[in-house]
C-alpha cells in the first residue's frame, strides 16, 4: 500500500520543492509546499511597511491575512498559484528580500500556530505531498513516509543564484551563499521548532546528483512502503 502522506523537510534549495511536485504528480497526490505560507505573511508584511521585527504586528497580520494555495492559474513555469487576500504574490514570494526576511517571520509562534493549523486541515483528507522545514518533526509526525532533502550550502547556493539568474534578477555569488548561510543559521537555531532531521525520517543528500537521481531515489522509498 502507498504512503497516504508524504513529508519532505530539508534547507533552502535542497531539493524538495521540485522533487515534492514531481513525487506528487506521479502518484496523482496533491503538492504543498508549506513555505510559501510564510512567505506569503512576509512579504505583505514587508509590502504594507509592517516592521519584520515587530513580533507582535507580524502575527496579527497573520491572523487577518487569507492565503490560498491552488494548482497553477498560470502558464509561466509557476508549481501553484499563491494568493493572500485575493492578490496573486506567486512570484513576488521568490523575490530576494523576502528570501532575506522569511525566516525570522517563520520563527513567531503566533504565526506558525495559525499557519500549522492551517497545514494539517490540508493534510487530513491524504493523499498528500507536504513540504516545508517542520513538516515530519511538527506538522505531520505520524505521516506515512517522512524525508529530509540535503545538500552542501555551496551547492544549494549554486541553485538559488541560478534560479536568480533565470529570472532576471542577477546577484553575487558570494551574497547568495552569505544570505544561505545565514537562513541555515537561523532556522536550526531558533527556539520554536528548528530546522532538524524528524525521528524516522530517510535522508537523501542531493549534492551532485540530477533531478532525475533524486526523483528515482525517492520514488524507490515510496514504492517500498
Amino acid at each position: 500500500m502507498k504512503p497516504s502522506t508524504i513529508t519532505i523537510d530539508g534547507p533552502a534549495a535542497s531539493g524538495k520543492s521540485t522533487i515534492g511536485e514531481l513525487l506528487a504528480q506521479e502518484m496523482g497526490y496533491l503538492y504543498f509546499d508549506t513555505g510559501v505560507m510564510y512567505r506569503a505573511v512576509t512579504w505583505i508584511a514587508l509590502k504594507r511597511g509592517v516592521p519584520i521585527e515587530d513580533e507582535a504586528a507580524v502575527t496579527a497580520l497573520a491572523h487577518r491575512l487569507h492565503i490560498d494555495v491552488t494548482t497553477p492559474t498560470v502558464e509561466d513555469g509557476r508549481q501553484y498559484t499563491v494568493l493572500a487576500d485575493g492578490e496573486d504574490v506567486t512570484w513576488s514570494i521568490r523575490r530576494p528580500e523576502v528570501d532575506a526576511n522569511v525566516s525570522p517571520v517563520s520563527t513567531y509562534g503566533g504565526v506558525r500556530e495559525v499557519m500549522v493549523r492551517q497545514q494539517r486541515r490540508v493534510a487530513a483528507g491524504g493523499r498528500i505531498v507536504m513540504v516545508g522545514r517542520d513538516i515530519g518533526s511538527v506538522v505531520l509526525p505520524d505521516a506515512d513516509l517522512k524525508l529530509y532533502l540535503d545538500a552542501t550550502v555551496e551547492e544549494r547556493a549554486k541553485r538559488r543564484w541560478r534560479e536568480l539568474r533565470q529570472r532576471g534578477r542577477p546577484a553575487a555569488y558570494e551574497e547568495v551563499l552569505a544570505m544561505m548561510r545565514r537562513r541555515d543559521d537561523i532556522d536550526s537555531h531558533r527556539a520554536i521548532a528548528p530546522l532538524r532531521v524528524p525521528t524516522g525520517a530517510v535522508v537523501v543528500d542531493t549534492t551532485g546528483l540530477t533531478v532525475a537521481q533524486v526523483l528515482s531515489r525517492v520514488r524507490e522509498l515510496a514504492e517500498k512502503e
